[in-house]
């Protein structure tokens, strides 16, 4: 193979781009072949962002609970929140809302169906991400069972587990992750690749023609280092896994070989070092919780490609109101949706 364009590459902060504008909790970031992005948005639903910059918000009824919270606290637990976004086959959206707790779908009009609330008469738990593969099933993560997520931050909690969405329910098909976060498939769909946020690392397993899920093992260090939280993940077409890291503000990359590469460090190392130290000791507030986020994309969350090549990085985040962007040495892989319904 050619040499891996990623291993000389680095970001030039101050050449850094951005689109959108006054978005809320711009957590999952969805780029479609005709250069149209839309961006999961704390008022209910999604922003349209056209590659003219003008934006349109989507959403079954507005809520202004996210921008008018009291607190800090109530903000990021209450209320709707649009976590992880998929197309599905028509192009419409599955939302997995980290608020209600439930995987939705929203027409493109706004008009949303609840898909599932429950699992085996249960609350589902956190919803956090969502995914469509190329058979058309649905994968959703669930981070916690707690319902006050910021518990869950703490090293000895495996209550993450992986659904699958079949025959209008949900049924469970791993657990026992620290934290789970956002998937991915590999090129070949051989491997769905797990981030654990607690865990500071990336899992992986292995899936077979029935879509069943063995030899979960981790992928890359077992650690990602100072202030590891992985959150979002993206393939690029070498098989490089570009990564963020949440409270520590890092984008970073997984050669194939698991090697790892930091190509942004926007957090400030004093408010990490305290958060990562009570996460450690199992102690975390919502002071040393809250403190931390800064940069191009405060508590950065995800990473996308876009553009008609797959040659633009989008980067989402929590605390941020638009989206930094830049041009890749390497192509995203293609999502299933790319070449779906001509968009």
């Amino acid at each position: 193979m050619p040499a891996n364009p990623v291993l000389n590459f680095e970001i030039d902060r101050s050449a850094l781009s951005y689109i959108g504008h006054d978005l809320q909790r711009p957590e999952c970031v969805l780029a479609e072949r005709n250069g149209t992005l839309w961006s999961a948005d704390a008022r209910g639903g999604a922003v349209e962002i056209n590659p003219d910059g003008t934006q349109r918000i989507v959403t079954q009824r507005s809520s202004n609970f996210f921008s008018g919270a009291g607190t800090e606290t109530s903000r990021y637990l209450e209320g709707t929140l649009p976590n992880g976004l998929a197309f599905d086959k028509n192009g419409d959206f599955l939302i997995s809302n980290f608020g209600t707790d439930c995987l939705e779908r929203m027409t493109r009009e706004g008009n949303t169906t609840l898909l599932a609330g429950t699992i085996d008469g249960s609350p589902v738990g956190k919803v956090n991400f969502v995914l469509r593969d190329s058979k058309d099933r649905i994968w959703i993560t669930v981070s916690t069972k707690i319902r006050n997520w910021m518990h869950a931050l703490r090293t000895d909690l495996p209550d993450g587990y992986i659904a699958r969405y079949d025959n209008g329910e949900l049924h469970v098909v791993a657990d026992g992750f620290r934290f789970t976060n956002e998937i991915r498939f590999d090129a070949k769909e051989e491997f769905l690749y797990v981030v654990e946020t607690t865990g500071g690392c990336i899992s992986r397993l292995r899936v077979d023609e029935k879509g069943n899920l063995s030899g979960r093992e981790i992928f890359g260090p077992s650690s990602l280092g100072k202030g590891a939280w992985p959150d979002g993940i993206a393939f690029d077409s070498y098989g490089n896994l570009w990564g963020t890291m949440v409270y520590s503000d890092k984008l970073f990359v997984l050669t194939p070989e698991g090697d790892l590469r930091i190509l942004l460090d926007e957090g400030d190392p004093r408010k990490v070092a305290a958060f990562e130290q009570a996460f450690l000791e199992n102690r975390v507030t919502e002071d040393v919780l809250f403190a931390t986020g800064q940069g191009v994309a405060p508590w950065m969350a995800s990473v996308t490609f876009g553009g008609p090549d797959l040659l633009t990085v989008y980067i989402g985040s929590l605390k941020g109101r638009l989206i930094p962007y830049f041009r890749a040495p390497v192509s995203g892989l293609p999502m299933v949706h790319w070449t779906e319904n001509g968009r």
